[in-house]
């Protein structure tokens, strides 16, 4: 059985801003609050292969893993699955970029599968990414929405 989650957010901010933020895989745990560190494995152009770990969890585990991204800045869209799966057999994720008149709308598409043996299956762990992306992406509105604001030395000059 496999699973398919989808969730997107409008961001009122340039959307040269959005797409480079968003993108910095570097600096999410500055625009996530699930990531301690994001390390940097490899990069060459538009690809590049991190790994992500995440703040502990209510038991104080540390979650940990390596991805593979590759953006696509002419068609707005970036790609990336799961190097060490985890308790994963598979996750693909795709972010989709689209200017509107409201702004931005940035949309997350997460295609896996959970492993035999995985502490949950693929219906729990959709419903858990649903939530998660619901509070991540309204977290990452507003720090981008923050930053494409002049801040208030900008604006008395």
């Amino acid at each position: 059985m496999a699973a398919h989650t989808e969730n997107e957010i409008v961001i009122d901010a340039p959307y040269e801003l959005v797409w480079s933020m968003t993108n910095d895989v570097a600096r999410w745990p500055d625009l996530f609050n699930e990531y301690a560190a994001a390390d940097i494995l490899h990069h060459d152009g538009e690809y590049v292969r991190f790994r992500l770990t995440m703040n502990p969890d209510e038991q104080g585990r540390v979650w940990s893993w390596v991805s593979e991204r590759l953006t696509d800045p002419a068609r707005g869209v970036a790609l990336a699955h799961r190097v060490e799966k985890g308790p994963f057999e598979y996750m693909f994720i795709r972010w989709s970029y689209e200017r509107t008149p409201a702004g931005v709308r940035m949309h997350w598409t997460q295609d896996f599968a959970m492993a035999p043996g995985a502490p949950v299956d693929d219906a729990t762990m959709a419903a858990n990414i649903n939530t998660n992306s619901m509070r991540q992406l309204a977290l990452i509105r507003d720090r981008v929405e923050a930053a494409a604001r002049p801040h208030p030395a900008e604006v008395t000059r």
